[in-house]
């Protein structure tokens, strides 16, 4: 038993046309409505997929059943599929990242000492060791004892504290020298 499926290209013709636009007219609002809901209210996203949907019956036309109930039926289960690829395809990509990270970018309200400042300590904090601003992230930054930091690094409580001693006293010096 073999199934056969329809010729991927689209059906040519005013009849083909007038086919899809009254398939558009009639479902178009309530697939609409269908895709809002597997994207969680993302406008855009269900614009596009109702946009893929509707190219997709353009495409196997033939397919599409002549009865209204039919068409409807086979719309939603291109609709769902086509929600469902596009979800896959989010996934095996990379998550997307900026190019500009705005959280350091200097506001309105920053004077020029203090630009310079929050710069200095960047280039500071950049230019301790591995080890001098592991210690700080995990104390100053996750927020976890001495103790458990030693735990945590796998060192004695004495290299954490002398560790935060001279990553701090570094960091001081970087911005007193500017000040």
């Amino acid at each position: 038993m073999t199934t056969q499926t329809a010729i991927a290209s689209p059906t040519t013709g005013t009849d083909a046309e007038e086919r899809m636009a009254a398939l558009h007219a009639e479902h178009s609002r309530p697939l609409f409505h269908f895709l809002l809901g597997l994207t969680n209210g993302e406008r855009h996203s269900a614009e596009d997929l109702l946009q893929e949907t509707m190219l997709r019956a353009w495409r196997y036309l033939d397919a599409v059943p002549d009865e209204s109930e039919g068409a409807r039926r086979w719309l939603f289960t291109v609709a769902r599929r086509v929600t469902i690829d596009a979800v896959r395809m989010r996934q095996a990509r990379p998550a997307e990242t900026t190019m500009l990270d705005v959280t350091w970018m200097p506001t309105t309200e920053d004077s020029p000492e203090s630009v310079i400042a929050a710069e200095s300590l960047r280039r500071a904090v950049h230019e301790l060791s591995d080890a001098h601003r592991a210690i700080l992230s995990e104390l100053y930054v996750q927020g976890h004892t001495t103790e458990e930091t030693a735990n945590r690094l796998g060192v004695p409580i004495g290299t954490v504290k002398s560790r935060a001693h001279y990553a701090i006293r570094t960091l001081r010096d970087a911005l007193f020298l500017v000040g």
